[in-house]
């Protein structure tokens, strides 16, 4: 059998070292010589590529495990698919070790589930089950930071899922660097992405996060994995959002949306309903926007705060909403509709820690802006998506339908969309709504007050 050996390999070039340099000689680069495992093999290899037609290949029935959450199962593309190798990763605190271990109840009645805790004990495992109401027969605990041992339990049990949390804590006898270090991480993970893929099991990994946000260890830690899945969310609320940034068997574009209680984390099945309770009435900047998250419309509140700013230099402060395309909102308002901002401190704030970057936000946050500083107060009853242009026009958004049926739903009685976007509404349905085109944003503007004095 081949046997392990230790080098060093730049990560710019390539070359390897049989020891350490600051300095690679090959490109000149300085700091990118890290350690790495080789395998010594014979000069010509005797493994013999095998080739199969693509309509020979087929699936067996199950190639799924639905982990008994809809919204989890939902952001994985339909369940856990068979030998996928997921990665977990989220701040502190956010609940990652609390989903895994709850969605085992459910994978443990009928798999064979390895939880593997570099961080806990079984005891305090075991306690946290008892927390979470998890008691599943087919859920087999464990602590341990070896990957040969991990990876040999994986080969002997042959268990159908396997949890590891967390990779940071995972170290190869092999490597003499720290676990959690740049090439203890990439090697883990390889290790685990193997056996996963020629035993057929299932790995979930949970990976912590720099200060950046961004999972921890090198970049090509995500490239490695099937699946990518952020855990985001304020610490202070108790609403957490999962979405994926990286899905090989699914939409990256879905989300799921749950609840942090004493109890665990639950599903919210109306996500709108939860993001505009506590909406308050008769307050200038706010707007009610209707986004898209995967196939799923969702009803979200845009605040802005417009007041004078005592500085040389206003300030722009945003939260779930990228602070660049404030920046262009602004510059777009002052110059095509002459509203003027440069002496004011805008704030803006997308209520229950979603985070928003579609373009079809750009309407709800320039009517927001312009309530704000107008001190307007836009109806409870009017609903807003679409896209500005900087020309201050109104672009085309897609999914208008499921938008404007949402809003529907919702309770709202007026929406303003963009013009361009009336043409792909079906005449002959009713949608319970009252809709109003827009071309541009003064017409926007004109919408919204002759809807205030409708009321009045």
């Amino acid at each position: 059998m081949p046997k392990n050996r230790k080098v060093f390999i730049c990560s710019e070039c390539g070359q390897e070292y049989p020891k350490w340099n600051g300095q690679c000689y090959a490109c000149g680069a300085w700091g990118t010589i890290e350690e790495s495992v080789s395998e010594s093999s014979p000069a010509s290899s005797s493994v013999k590529l095998h080739l199969s037609s693509i309509k020979s290949v087929d699936f067996p029935d199950e190639t799924r495990y639905k982990t008994g959450m809809n919204e989890l199962d939902r952001v994985l593309g339909g369940g856990l698919v068979k030998g996928s190798l997921v990665l977990l990763g989220g701040d502190p605190g956010i609940g990652k070790s609390t989903l895994l271990l709850q969605i085992c109840n459910t994978l443990g009645g009928s798999k064979k589930v390895l939880y593997v805790s570099g961080e806990e004990s079984e005891r305090q495992i075991k306690l946290r089950a008892d927390r979470l109401g998890v008691r599943a027969d087919g859920l087999y605990i464990s602590s341990c930071t070896d990957c040969d041992a991990i990876t040999d339990a994986m080969r002997t049990e042959k268990p159908d899922v396997v949890i590891i949390d967390s990779i940071q804590t995972i170290q190869l006898s092999q490597l003499q660097s720290a676990p959690g270090s740049l090439v203890q991480v990439r090697e883990c993970t390889n290790a685990f992405m193997r056996a996963a893929k020629a035993l057929d099991i299932s790995v979930f990994l949970v990976g912590h996060v720099n200060k950046d946000g961004g999972i921890a260890g090198p970049k090509v830690l995500e490239h490695i994995v099937d699946t990518v899945l952020y855990f985001e969310g304020d610490k202070q609320l108790s609403y957490r959002i999962l979405r994926a940034a990286k899905n090989r068997f699914g939409s990256t574009n879905e989300i799921g949306v749950f609840e942090m209680r004493d109890k665990g984390l639950f599903e919210v099945e109306n996500p709108s309903a939860m993001l505009l309770s506590g909406r308050p009435a008769g307050v200038s900047g706010i707007s009610i926007l209707c986004t898209m998250e995967g196939s799923r419309p969702i009803m979200a509140e845009v605040q802005a705060l417009v007041t004078k700013s005592g500085f040389a230099a206003p300030r722009r402060v945003s939260a779930g909403f990228d602070y660049n395309r404030l920046c262009v909102l602004l510059a777009v308002l002052e110059k095509r509709t002459g509203y003027i901002f440069g002496g004011s401190d805008v704030y803006i704030n997308i209520i229950g820690g979603l985070r928003i970057d579609e373009p079809a936000s750009d309407l709800a946050v320039a009517l927001a802006l312009y309530s704000g500083l107008c001190d307007k107060v836009i109806g409870d009853d009017v609903a807003v998506f679409g896209e500005v242009g900087l020309g201050g026009e109104l672009r085309a958004v897609s999914h208008i339908r499921q938008r404007v049926r949402e809003a529907a739903r919702m309770g709202f009685s007026k929406c303003i969309v963009p013009k361009s976007s009336l043409k792909e509404l079906d005449r002959s349905e009713n949608y319970g709504i009252s809709i109003y085109g827009a071309a541009n944003l003064r017409q926007a503007f004109k919408v919204l007050d002759a809807t205030e004095e409708d009321k009045k």
